[in-house]
């Protein structure tokens, strides 16, 4: 939290409030879901690098080592998977990879297409919750993302994209 505060997570705008806040929020969902202390951190902290769909950088790539002291090497390898991920290559498929920060290519361990499928889902099922605009215009795709996620996805995870996601959620009728 103190690294969080430090790099400005509780004052950068971001849907739903400040990254911190959406960070916390998301860390709570896996929490929730059962995933593992490792992918709760990396959850907490998915944004440090930015993502393909949040450009905004908490730390530059040179200050991994700080990250990783600060959660833990397993954590910030999540968080630099997560952060590295091509959404356009890797959305496609899980078993296949591209990290837009190299422009390597690789298919990914069974163990980390998991964990970004549970990443992935917790981030954005806590926008498409928190605001309907954005469920309505990017629901039906989010709902087929994770439909193709779904063999890596926990139950638990896979019922809060249902929940989340349905059909009535996007027109207003829920």
């Amino acid at each position: 939290m103190r690294l969080l505060r430090q790099c400005g997570a509780e004052t950068l705008e971001h849907p739903g409030g400040t990254l911190l806040a959406h960070l916390l929020r998301v860390r709570q969902q896996l929490a929730e879901w059962g995933a593992r202390p490792a992918l709760q951190r990396a959850g907490l902290c998915h944004a440090f690098y930015g993502t393909d769909g949040f450009a905004s950088a908490l730390l530059p790539l040179e200050r991994r080592r700080e990250l990783a002291s600060a959660i833990g090497g397993e954590a910030e390898e999540l968080v630099y998977f997560y952060a590295a991920c091509d959404r356009k290559v890797t959305y496609r498929g899980l078993g296949a990879y591209r990290d837009r920060f190299t422009g390597g290519t690789r298919a990914p361990a069974p163990q980390e297409q998991r964990d970004f499928a549970e990443l992935t889902a917790a981030n954005e099922l806590d926008l498409a919750a928190l605001d309907e605009d954005f469920r309505r215009r990017h629901g039906d795709g989010l709902l087929k993302l994770f439909t193709g996620m779904r063999p890596a996805l926990s139950p638990a995870a896979w019922q809060s994209c249902v929940d989340v996601l349905g059909s009535e959620k996007r027109t207003g009728r829920a």
